[in-house]
């Protein structure tokens, strides 16, 4: 049970929803705190295949919640520490979650919400939304978010926000049209609609292959292309062997859909 969160399971989809519409789902401690639970409860739970993030209310993420965090030290000094050290736990990338994440962004996406989109894997927002990063307007640093989305858009789009701060948006059209999300959903009503399809599309494949294919993508945006592919060489040598690669071609040619092997991530882990 979260206070700040909604956690919803739809077949194999699961939700991650922000639930401060109030606060136009700004995080405060409480939230802080529990994006990594709910991020872990996710990624351990083997019938959830795919992950969705949004936020309930007319707004997506406008980051900290910094009236709040003003009034409590102790987590405002936590936040600062994990800042200082890079050891942010917001984040599905920063949680090292292995299934695919959809970020649907429903409405305005500002300042530390541009986390959620630099980390997913796939980003879609409705028609009416919009981003800014108001960092530089209120006498503080863009970085982490912009750095990440540097490897999503052209570099000067980033700049160019990161310097306009807080007075200019960039709509949802125009971050389709440089290439930081992959979908436009008008009308907005039908967002979660179209995430949910889009998301049981993607669970219809091999978790394990997924999760081995996004480890590789993702370790090549850190990495030269050589080292990139080397690198991926191993995570694609890793799924020989595995149930799945007999499966999925036996279903294809029985007409059949597969019966994947599901792995429980956090347990794998441990082991």
């Amino acid at each position: 049970m979260y206070a700040t969160l909604e956690i919803e399971r739809q077949g194999h989809v699961g939700w991650l929803i922000f639930n401060r519409p109030d606060s136009a789902n700004a995080m405060d401690a409480t939230m802080l705190g529990e994006l990594e639970a709910a991020w872990n409860e996710l990624e351990s739970d083997p019938s959830v295949r795919v992950i969705v993030n949004t936020g309930n209310g007319k707004q997506f993420q406008t980051g900290l919640d910094v009236v709040q965090l003003a009034k409590d030290r102790d987590a405002l000094r936590e936040q600062s520490r994990r800042t200082r050290d890079a050891e942010l736990r917001l984040t599905a990338w920063h949680n090292s979650v292995s299934k695919p994440v959809i970020c649907a962004v429903n409405g305005l996406c500002a300042g530390g919400g541009l986390h959620f989109v630099a980390d997913a894997d796939i980003v879609i927002a409705s028609s009416n939304a919009a981003f800014l990063d108001p960092h530089v307007s209120i006498g503080q640093v863009t970085a982490y978010e912009a750095i990440g989305l540097t490897r999503k858009m052209p570099f000067e789009a980033v700049m160019r926000m990161a310097l306009t701060g807080r007075y200019e948006r960039m709509s949802a059209q125009r971050a389709y049209e440089l290439g930081m999300i992959s979908e436009v959903v008008d009308p907005p009503e039908r967002l979660r609609e179209v995430a949910q399809e889009l998301a049981e599309k993607i669970a219809r494949n091999s978790p394990a292959a997924m999760a081995a294919s996004k480890k590789a993508l993702w370790r090549a945006l850190e990495l030269g292309l050589t080292d990139a592919c080397r690198a991926g060489s191993v995570d694609l040598v890793s799924m020989w062997g595995h149930p799945d690669q007999e499966e999925g071609p036996r279903a294809f040619a029985e007409k059949r859909q597969p019966q994947w092997t599901i792995e429980n991530p956090a347990a794998k882990e441990a082991e």
